[in-house]
């Protein structure tokens, strides 16, 4: 355990919902398209992420979980004058779990870097997608559970829907230490070609004005449109940030050269790892996401890349890999973890979680994960998770009422019915 007052990483991973399903509503997500109309398995799922979540545990890390949001949202089609005869996509809308990718909670900045001395949070709007744009008041309701401690914590309205926010899957911090006062960086897309840039510019320089952050210790750059293009629907799709470290594609910045040069000039400690197209394509990249990875700081010091064993069945990835460690850079370890659920549906170990540098004590604790709760966790997934989800169940009302107990069983077993 910490001492008093120290500040730590906390990942807060997104349990799996039981809706979870293939429904292939992600424009521009490429796993989640190609695998629309799969079966999915929602008890495996759970499980997966539940089992990336206990050994970060045991690399020595403090480890947080949201639990899945209520589905399937009645209100939703209400609001759309939806019924049961409503299109199929406006249903599985209702049905969605794409909460579990709680890197599109919000956008967090620790204490050190805010005006106030405050950690902020302000909940992604996500309003380029219906099954997404949903979320925020329920995530709201969650994080505000949460970090309800004012002494410490900030949390903001979602920025006006004029505007793009997909959170933090667009953010990335770079510091000497966790605790120490770190450079913010946003990146936004300006164009994707056939797919939408779904981080908007202006919602980015909103989030850091609403953070109090120093304007000259924050930066912002414009994601490749190219990337956008191949499936990089989110930056932390083509990179990942964390201490000194920016572990990235060659492709992943309109002006690449650029982007290092103005992160230098507040930081000049930058560590940058580039990946080469030529060594690893924006495809192969995307497709096993060799970025949509946790660049995570281990207790000893140094760093490990957690990344989907995808990786590890890719060629070009996997010798890459290899390359990289024995060349004794920054990045000491590479642990690939089982997330084939989550992966098929368009969000590696990065999606699952939402990084939150803070005080552990200031923390609800009932959402810190510990050996008592990953027990009653397992045990309510195992009992209560679906174990397949068809495409042709969704909206079926016997169904709906599994789901539903479902998710009450969990927020029993934890603690949590206020959530209901």
């Amino acid at each position: 355990m910490s001492a008093p007052g120290a500040l730590v990483e906390i990942n807060f991973d997104g349990i799996v919902g039981p809706s979870h399903n293939y429904a292939g509503l992600s424009l521009g997500n490429l796993a989640a398209t190609s695998h629309a109309g799969d079966v999915s398995y929602p008890r495996a799922a759970a499980l997966q992420g539940l089992a990336k979540m206990e050994a970060n545990r045991a690399l020595g890390l403090a480890q947080g979980f949201f639990v899945p949001l209520p589905r399937p949202n009645d209100a939703l089609l209400v609001q759309l004058g939806a019924d049961e005869r409503a299109e199929r996509a406006l249903r599985a809308a209702a049905w969605s779990a794409s909460a579990m990718w709680t890197a599109n909670a919000a956008t967090v900045s620790p204490a050190p870097d805010t005006g106030d001395g405050r950690c902020h949070l302000t909940p992604a709007n996500l309003v380029t997608m219906l099954h997404r744009g949903q979320e925020w008041p329920d995530t709201t309701r969650q994080l505000a559970l949460a970090f309800a401690d004012e002494r410490h914590f900030v949390l903001h309205a979602p920025v006006p829907p004029s505007f793009g926010d997909e959170g933090a899957a667009n953010h990335m911090r770079l510091t000497e230490a966790h605790d120490d006062p770190g450079i913010e960086v946003f990146v936004f897309g300006r164009s994707g070609g056939r797919f939408p840039a779904r981080q908007h510019e202006q919602a980015s320089r909103a989030v850091a004005r609403l953070h109090r952050l120093d304007r000259a210790r924050t930066v912002f750059l414009e994601q490749n449109p190219e990337a956008i293009a191949a499936g990089a629907f989110h930056n932390d799709v083509v990179g990942v940030a964390n201490g000194r470290v920016l572990f990235t594609h060659e492709r992943a910045f309109a002006d690449q050269q650029g982007a290092y040069a103005a992160i230098r000039a507040v930081f000049p400690a930058l560590e940058v790892v580039e990946v080469a197209d030529s060594e690893v394509s924006l495809a192969e990249a995307i497709r096993t996401y060799l970025f949509n990875a946790q660049l995570l700081t281990l207790p000893d010091g140094t760093m490990a890349l957690v990344v989907p064993s995808e990786c590890a069945e890719s060629a070009a990835v996997s010798a890459w890999l290899d390359r990289m460690v024995a060349g004794n850079g920054p990045i000491a370890r590479v642990i690939p973890v089982d997330v084939r659920q989550s992966m098929a549906n368009g969000g590696g170990p990065a999606c699952l979680r939402l990084r939150v540098v803070a005080d552990p004590r200031t923390v609800d604790p009932r959402f810190l994960l510990d050996d008592a709760k990953a027990q009653r966790i397992g045990n309510v997934l195992d009992e209560h998770w679906p174990e397949t989800i068809a495409p042709g169940e969704i909206g079926d009302p016997h169904l709906a009422r599994r789901v539903r107990a479902a998710r009450l069983s969990l927020l029993n077993a934890l603690d949590l019915e206020t959530l209901a």
